[in-house]
Formats: structure tokens, sequence, C-alpha cells
């Protein structure tokens, strides 16, 4: 597990593709903003729990369409 501090306002990149974002700190309570894909699911933990996702395994029905992302396709646009 990676380990980082963030202060408000400051966010991380994970895969160049999402962005995530300290919106705000109130006792120990963070509120994080999410930027990524419409393609790439996001939930928070204890309602996967609940459900039919598991994190460590995708669908099998999904399997064969795995593919690796390319950093420079996903780059941000920086002009």
């Amino acid at each position: 597990m990676l380990i980082l501090s963030r202060s408000k306002n400051e966010s991380i990149i994970v895969n160049g593709n999402i962005r995530v974002v300290v919106l705000d700190i109130r006792g120990d309570k963070v509120q994080l903003g999410v930027e990524a894909p419409k393609d790439v699911p996001v939930f928070r933990s204890e309602v996967l729990k609940n459900s039919l996702w598991d994190l460590r395994a995708p669908c099998p029905e999904e399997t064969s369409d795995i593919l690796p992302i390319s950093s420079e396709e996903n780059a941000p646009d920086r002009t």
C-alpha cells in the first residue's frame, strides 16, 4: 500500500487518467472528489462488500476485454 499525505485542495493522479482531490477535512472526516473516465467504476468499499463486485478479480465475462492502458493515450491535454 502506498501512503501519501495531502492537504485540502491537493490531489493525486492514478494511472494518468484518474484524479483524486482532497476537497475538505473536518475532524476525522475527509471529503474526496474523484475525476475518472465514465468507463471506470468508482465505489465506496463498504458498498462493494454488500454487492456482487469483487475488487480482486474482474467479472468473468469481462476478462477477455482487458487491455493495457497506454499512458500516452490517456495523458491530460496540456494545450
